[in-house]
């Protein structure tokens, strides 16, 4: 039977684009890193990212960019060290590295515009080159991009490295498209909208991937949620509801933490392989 465009990102994304199912590098295998693809996995995912963009232009308009930026590397780091020290997917843990992820991705996307003067086109094309030679590196050492075989050191690494990358790319998208080529923040948004259904009927109807379906739909909800965020942040002298950018991001911070808290507690999102309660850390 058919599936549905939004069962077909949520499904398990282990199919395809695998040789080994277990590496023999890293720590050994273990429990997932990573939680399962749902429906609310998405509903997270582009919030934390509308959240990020906000969150970074507050900070840098706030601190300066020197300040923010030593701030949002400073946050990354501490909860990437978290992240690595789990053994098993930890909801809040997890989450909030994705929020800091998003944060400092859009800081390093803004340096790279506003401190080096690089166009957004070039950065586009940089960040596109940078994300290919992670997902290939990853391939070529483990066989695999799969997010259901993060179970050792070196494949987590290679996930948040290209995490890290799809935000960076997908923050470049978003200002070129509404910036650059001066569609505006919510043409811009509603055009993400629409792609980001493009890798979902293409798994239904062409037989795409789902690996390589859920890659594409990851970095589009970069520029999905950070434009529809903008549009609601910036003036209305440049097309936005002028909300401001401190506001919007204590507002997106809400739903974020609720689902998170959701998550935690259902286990909604657990790998299937792994017990809800246990004393893994």
């Amino acid at each position: 039977m058919a599936q549905s465009s939004s069962e077909a990102l949520a499904r398990p994304v282990g199919e395809g684009w695998s040789r080994t199912s277990l590496p023999e590098g890293g720590h050994g295998p273990g429990w997932s890193k990573v939680p399962q693809v749902t429906a609310l996995f998405w509903g997270v995912k582009v919030l934390t990212t509308g959240m990020g963009e906000t969150a970074s232009d507050y900070l840098g308009r706030t601190l300066g960019p020197i300040p923010a930026g030593s701030l949002g590397l400073a946050g990354l780091v501490t909860l990437l060290i978290l992240q690595f020290r789990t053994t098993r997917y930890r909801p809040w843990i997890y989450w909030s590295a994705i929020v800091m992820v998003s944060v400092f991705g859009t800081m390093a996307a803004d340096v790279v515009h506003v401190v080096a003067g690089i166009p957004y086109t070039v950065s586009v094309i940089a960040f596109s080159a940078a994300l290919a030679a992670i997902l290939a590196a990853w391939y070529g050492s483990e066989g695999t991009l799969s997010i259901h075989s993060i179970r050792t050191r070196r494949r987590e690494t290679f996930y948040w490295a290209t995490v890290l990358a799809t935000f960076a790319l997908g923050t470049a998208v978003g200002d070129l498209t509404a910036g650059t080529l001066r569609w505006g923040y919510l043409p811009s948004g509603l055009l993400f909208t629409a792609l980001i259904a493009v890798p979902a009927l293409s798994g239904r109807f062409l037989g795409l991937n789902a690996v390589a379906a859920f890659w594409w739909a990851y970095v589009l909800t970069r520029p999905l949620g950070a434009s529809f965020a903008d549009w609601m942040g910036v003036s209305p002298s440049r097309g936005g509801l002028g909300w401001g950018t401190g506001p919007v991001t204590l507002t997106l911070i809400v739903p974020i933490i609720l689902l998170v808290a959701y998550l935690a507690i259902s286990h909604k999102d657990t790998p299937a392989e792994q017990p809800a309660n246990g004393s893994a850390t």
